[in-house]
């Protein structure tokens, strides 16, 4: 049996890595950035119901769809005993997001 230790290196390679890949321009500099999702705070709704409410089909329909309309998802649904709480989430909107742009579109009724 090979014993290792960690003050020992790894094989070094054969071949010199290049200092640069064929063809580029310019000095690579640095650590590549992260490209992935940012860190999301939410901020968090929530809505009571009854078991009857709950199971009837409409009642959460109807109130998803409200809280989706302001841009809320579902997250949850908790166990209180008689009632049921809704937990709905929504991203948190950094303060130069809180003033949308453009026109809103038009209102039925």
């Amino acid at each position: 049996m090979d014993l290792r230790f960690e003050e020992e290196p790894d094989e070094e390679p054969d071949e010199p890595e290049p200092s640069q890949p064929d063809g580029a321009r310019g000095t690579a500099t640095g650590t590549v950035p992260s490209v992935g999702l940012p860190t999301r705070d939410w901020e968090y709704s929530t809505k009571v119901m009854t078991v009857t409410q709950l199971a009837d089909g409409v009642t959460v329909v109807k109130v998803l769809h409200e809280a989706a309309a302001d841009g809320w998802e579902l997250a949850s649904v908790l166990d209180g005993g008689e009632k049921r709480v809704i937990l709905m989430r929504r991203p948190k909107r950094a303060a130069r997001e809180t003033r949308r742009v453009g026109f809103a579109p038009p209102k039925s009724g």
